[in-house]
């Protein structure tokens, strides 16, 4: 097996280990065992709840996390430090990502037809879209990485990317608790 392809599987297990801590913490109640047993201040657990809503390995669980807190939390008190935390974590994602991932991407497609992928990345379209795209996957369940790559694909500045996810997760978070709390009251 290639080491791509070893690499590939590894993350395709832990991703599955995610859904299926996740689906385990529902079933047993282990996110209010976990709450109560941390016992400390919600902001904490919130914020460290928004940080792990950020990586495709740890959105899962977050999500329940984020569920359960909502169920006994102020919705906008969850909404800012979820928001805050998921947007610590994106951007430490998004300054790992920023200029490596669209720098190596650049590199890639330069090996096929030439010139005309290139010139993709340098048209206005691009530059709109793509920032786009990726403020619309920090709102969403899908792994920021993939918004975050994009992100920094458009060369964002932190200025900008900062407000964008905290907004944009924090969103994501709202829906999470709103939906939180409608099932715990049916």
């Amino acid at each position: 097996m290639s080491k791509k392809r070893k690499h590939l599987f590894q993350d395709a297990i832990f991703f599955a280990c995610s859904i299926g801590l996740a689906i385990f913490m529902v079933k047993t109640d282990m996110a209010q065992e976990l709450i109560t047993l941390l016992g400390g201040p919600r902001w904490f657990e919130i914020l460290i709840a928004g940080m792990f809503f950020t990586s495709a390995f740890t959105t899962a669980p977050a999500i329940v996390m984020l569920g359960t807190l909502a169920e006994t939390t102020p919705m906008p008190l969850l909404v800012i430090l979820g928001g805050l935390g998921a947007m610590l974590g994106d951007y430490i994602i998004f300054i790992f990502v920023k200029d490596r991932v669209s720098e190596d991407l650049k590199y890639l497609l330069s090996f096929s037809r030439g010139q005309r992928f290139l010139a993709i990345f340098k048209t206005q379209l691009f530059r709109f879209f793509v920032p786009f795209v990726g403020a619309l996957i920090l709102a969403s369940p899908l792994p920021d990485e993939i918004g975050v790559t994009m992100l920094g694909l458009s060369k964002m500045k932190n200025k900008i990317f900062l407000p964008l996810s905290f907004i944009f997760n924090g969103a994501g978070i709202f829906v999470i608790g709103w939906l939180a709390k409608v099932i715990a009251g049916l």
